[in-house]
């Protein structure tokens, strides 16, 4: 059976992408980093649907000891889906030195230290498969989102330079950039917001983080076997 490490997949898109990869016969590892609770119910849900092997393990991805440790704990990784991520709307005069840092720190050094350390596996069984959660704001940036789009357009550019630096070992590297989902994360908007990112949208309609999951799904399959280096955009329409 091969093992998925989800990372960030206590709730949201990650939650969505554990429940489906578990489906499709993957032993999945949940990473958690303050959200005990809910990576532990998603444990019981994973037991409860009678998925073996599944385990939750706690690690900060922008530390690298514990990522170092998280990796240890989960054996080898088939697929590594970096989907941890932080955002947050904030006009860039107002941006102090810890904000940027933070959100690099977890939004690409978070990337940075799982692929390092899940590729010696990959690379000495010459097969795996990383798979990068951006966002559409990666692809042409948002207002009052300058740091958080700037991190979402580095995980486009490192994962097409090492989908070409590892696809000789045969390893795929591609990237999910997803639109507007209805997760926790975009709760805090009102009503009238969510309205107009509706009217915006070509199919009228937000996303769901299933929507996500099934492009994770997709990639981690054999169906992609002939596809590194790509951004699969899943928002609806809104960025052609």
């Amino acid at each position: 059976m091969k093992t998925a490490l989800i990372t960030g997949s206590s709730r949201g898109i990650g939650r969505a992408a554990a429940l489906r990869l578990a489906g499709d016969g993957f032993r999945v590892v949940i990473n958690y980093h303050t959200s005990k609770g809910e990576a532990e119910s998603l444990l019981d849900e994973l037991s409860a649907r009678d998925f073996p092997g599944c385990a939750a393990v706690q690690a900060d991805v922008s530390d690298r000891a514990q990522v170092e440790k998280m990796f240890a704990l989960a054996g080898g990784v088939d697929v590594l889906v970096n989907n941890a991520g932080i955002a947050q709307q904030k006009l860039f005069t107002d941006l102090t030195e810890q904000d940027w840092d933070r959100m690099f720190d977890v939004d690409v050094k978070g990337i940075f230290h799982c692929c390092q350390c899940a590729l010696p596996y990959m690379i000495h069984r010459k097969q795996g498969k990383i798979i990068n959660i951006s966002s559409m704001w990666g692809q042409v940036g948002a207002s009052c989102e300058v740091h958080y789009s700037a991190a979402k357009a580095a995980v486009i550019g490192l994962t097409k330079a090492l989908a070409k630096e590892v696809g000789p070992s045969g390893i795929q590297v591609n990237c999910v950039a997803p639109g507007v989902i209805a997760t926790e994360m975009n709760a805090q908007l009102d009503e009238s917001t969510l309205c107009g990112l509706k009217e915006e949208t070509p199919l009228g309609m937000l996303g769901a983080a299933e929507d996500i999951a099934a492009a994770v799904s997709f990639l981690a399959g054999e169906n992609s076997r002939f596809i590194t280096g790509q951004v699969l955009g899943v928002n609806g329409g809104m960025i052609i």
